[in-house]
């Protein structure tokens, strides 16, 4: 099965994920849905100091919107701030360093963000490849910590400040890659067999598409939606696939391409008049299952994904003053 699934994806990803997919659906964008002022609204970026994080947050500041971005690496936040605020003339742009694997870290920015600031958007584009099996301090699998567990954890501890606000968003970067995968709940932190951080990472991302679609049907008075931005060119990608990246580096998207239906979601008016909880590509709601690859679960199983979720970040959250 694992075949037949890997082989009708890498097909489809051919044809949709590369740059000539982008062009061949962007002759059917509406243009005006971009033209938007965001002057007063707040936008939380996770992993925004490059590739699809700073291409998104360039475009929101372009239109006004108040960015933080979220970011484990000073400096290379730090840089990324003065290139956004350059390019689009908006000194709105604020840098907050977290290591999103650190669960104790996402709770305390939480807290003290939210007796700061308001937040209107959250986008979860924060996310790691990691190719050998690695714990972090708190000894969890790096992958899982990071793509999993901490977007999870940032978006429940956003979730009470984000419905205070007006048409608030939570847009969750995902993957095409999850269509490979079914929610294996047995081994969430791949602890069995031979560890493969490419299947690990796509298993990560179908938990975040089912995360998004449980979250949708829990908190009706926030638009959540996941996506896949295609295969582009990031860095991300040139150092955790040095292979795939060699051999389709003249197909892949641009950064900015792989943005776009980021951006629409979090800030046109046409996104939100579709359901939420769907999965996206280039800006239309795609299917989260490839035919007959029997990748769905059941309810049961996506509400102990989330109670386990639960569990495990209530176990790492610390005592705090106030606010979470």
């Amino acid at each position: 099965m694992s075949f037949y699934r890997n082989a009708v994806w890498f097909v489809k990803g051919l044809q949709e994920y590369t740059r000539g997919g982008y062009e061949a659906a962007a002759k059917h964008f509406v243009a005006s849905d971009l033209d938007v002022d965001l002057s007063g609204r707040s936008f939380i970026i996770t992993g925004a100091n490059s590739g699809i994080g700073k291409a998104t947050s360039l475009e929101i500041a372009k239109r006004g919107g108040t960015v933080h971005l979220v970011c484990r690496n000073k400096d290379r936040a730090d840089e990324a701030r003065k290139h956004i605020v350059e390019m689009s003339k908006n000194a709105n742009v604020h840098v907050h360093i977290v290591d999103m694997s650190s669960p104790r870290e996402l709770w305390e920015f939480a807290n003290s963000f939210t007796q700061n600031h308001s937040v209107h958007v959250l986008i979860n584009n924060a996310g790691c490849m990691v190719n050998q099996r690695e714990l972090t301090e708190d000894g969890l699998e790096k992958n899982f910590a990071t793509n999993t567990l901490g977007t999870f954890i940032l978006t429940t501890a956003l979730i009470p400040e984000l419905k205070k606000s007006q048409d608030p968003r939570v847009i969750t970067v995902s993957s095409g890659g999850m269509l490979v995968q079914k929610l294996n709940l047995d081994d969430l932190q791949f602890e069995k067999g031979t560890f493969d951080g490419t299947m690990a990472y796509a298993q990560n991302k179908r938990q975040q598409v089912i995360m998004t679609e449980v979250l949708a049907r829990q908190h009706k008075e926030i638009h959540f939606s996941s996506m896949h931005p295609g295969w582009a060119d990031t860095p991300a990608v040139q150092s955790s696939m040095p292979d795939f990246h060699a051999k389709m580096k003249n197909r892949l998207r641009t950064e900015a391409q792989g943005a776009d239906t980021v951006v629409w979601l979090a800030v046109s008016d046409a996104a939100v008049k579709h359901p939420s909880g769907l999965f996206f590509q280039d800006r239309t709601p795609v299917a989260t299952h490839l035919p007959l690859a029997f990748t769905r679960s059941s309810f049961e199983e996506e509400n102990k994904l989330m109670n386990t979720l639960e569990q495990l970040s209530t176990q790492f959250k610390p005592h705090l003053t106030a606010g979470l």
